[in-house]
This record gives C-alpha cells, sequence and structure tokens, in this order.
C-alpha cells in the first residue's frame, strides 16, 4: 500500500482522467463500485472533479468544455515529467506525435496530450501544486497500467527512448509483454494484442483499479450501468476482469495476489 504527497518521479503513471458527457452519472457508477468520494466546492468542480479514497485523491473527472464535439470517452494516464517540454520533444523524437499541446493548468502544474508510434493516447504531467494520485495499490485505487498494441517491440523501442525505462521481456508461449522500470521498481507494462483481439484494435493505454473481490465487482459493474468485457480470470499478478463504465470507457479490476 502506497501513500505519496509528493511529485511522482519522471516516467511513473502519476495520474489518470477521464471526460465524460455527465458528471452525475460518471459518479453514480464510480462511486459505488470502488468506494470513490468526490471533492465538494473549490475551483475543480465545474468541469473537472477529483476523486477520493479517504482523504487521498485517485482520479479525475470532467465534463467537456467549449463547443468542439469530445471524444469517445476514455481514461487518459499521464505519466510524470520533470521537464514537459523536453519530454513532448522527445515523444517526437522517437516518432510520437503531439495532441493536445503543452499547456499549464493554473498553478496545479502542466499537461501534453501525446500519441505513442503505434497511436495509443496518454498524457505527461509535470506537477506543481498538484502532485498527481496520493494512493496507489489500495482498493479503489490504481494498481497498474499498461498499453496493448499490435507492434510491441516498436512500441517498447518508444517508452524506452522517451523515458529511460529499464525492459523485462515477460513473455510466455502464445503471450507478448514487456514490463518498463524504473531504478528497479516495475512502472507499467507494454503488451501484444492476441490474436482475439482483430487487428481493427487500437493500441491503447488500460488503467487497473484494485478490488477486494474481482467477481463480486465485475458483477456490480453490470448492475450500476457498465458491461463486462472479458470475464474475471486468474492471473500471475491476480484475479482480474475487463470492463467498461456507462459510457463505454474500458478499464480493469484485480484483486492483487499477495506480493505481486
Amino acid at each position: 500500500m502506497t501513500t505519496r504527497r509528493e511529485a511522482w518521479p519522471p516516467g511513473t503513471p502519476a495520474w489518470a482522467d477521464i471526460t465524460v458527457p455527465d458528471l452525475a452519472v460518471a459518479r453514480a457508477f464510480y462511486g459505488p463500485l470502488l468506494d470513490w468520494q468526490f471533492e465538494v466546492g473549490g475551483p475543480e468542480t465545474g468541469y473537472y472533479t477529483q476523486a477520493f479514497v479517504g482523504d487521498r485523491r485517485v482520479v479525475g473527472l470532467g465534463e467537456p468544455m467549449g463547443d468542439d464535439p469530445a471524444p469517445p470517452p476514455a481514461w487518459c494516464v499521464y505519466l510524470a515529467s520533470d521537464d514537459l517540454a523536453a519530454t513532448v520533444a522527445a515523444v517526437a523524437d522517437a516518432g510520437g506525435t503531439e495532441v493536445v499541446p503543452a499547456m499549464p493548468i493554473m498553478d496545479f502544474g502542466s499537461m501534453a496530450i501525446v500519441a505513442d508510434t503505434a497511436g495509443a493516447v496518454f498524457g505527461i504531467w509535470q506537477a506543481a501544486s498538484h502532485t498527481g494520485w496520493d494512493v496507489t495499490d489500495e482498493p479503489g485505487s490504481m494498481v497498474w497500467c499498461e498499453v496493448l498494441v499490435h507492434d510491441q517491440p516498436t512500441a517498447v523501442a518508444f517508452y524506452q527512448q522517451v523515458f529511460g525505462y529499464d525492459v523485462e521481456d515477460l513473455s510466455a508461449p502464445g503471450f507478448t509483454y514487456t514490463s518498463l522500470s524504473l531504478d528497479g521498481h516495475p512502472a507499467a507494462g507494454v503488451g501484444r494484442y492476441g490474436a482475439q483481439a482483430g487487428t481493427d484494435a487500437p493500441a491503447a493505454w488500460t488503467i487497473y483499479f484494485a478490488v477486494t473481490d474481482t467477481d463480486a465487482s465485475a458483477a456490480r459493474v453490470t448492475e450500476l450501468g457498465g458491461r463486462v468485457v472479458s470475464p474475471p480470470t486468474d492471473s500471475p499478478f491476480g484475479r482480474m476482469a475487463i470492463v467498461a463504465g456507462p459510457f463505454g470507457e474500458v478499464f480493469a479490476l484485480i484483486t492483487p495476489t499477495a506480493g505481486s
């Protein structure tokens, strides 16, 4: 279990958020599912609100701003940076693209949205007063983030070039997967889609939220208006399920194996 109030090391998943058509619907789904509480009052609550486990923030949720049509709702994982401009430049040098240019967010920090060489979108966050999520590896909080692509070696090379990760091949027959680490600590994963996903499956990041009972939580997803994409199954790291929220956004639930 981890509580942290400081900025996360560069390359570490530090935050996640989602833009949804209706915050009330999102709260009604995620609150009971993950035991989140939502902030009341403060400058963020017009178009953007934060979810908490106890008094520790875990993610952000917002509604579209302006008149431009919003993209389909999807969780965006932000990787930490201590030099946003340099990281955005490194993304371009490695063959990625800029989706939303770097910008300051009041006194909270600065962000950019980019895409890797496979088109998987992720954020970059340089912290100021907002250091990212305060808790990981506890029920209701992030426990793992990964990106799935079709050309896995190219994606691994991209992330290694941008963030300087150490890599460990965890592949097995029928399973291609690489762990990305910083200073000996696993940070994220890069996997290759299996044949069952089909060639049209878009490259994408997935966030895993810890739960105490994956089967019960997956059933609750359906009760709350979401759907189960891949039913609960055992893995070396815990019992997991892939689910979708009320707007079609995909994420994962996992009851981690002790010590994983």
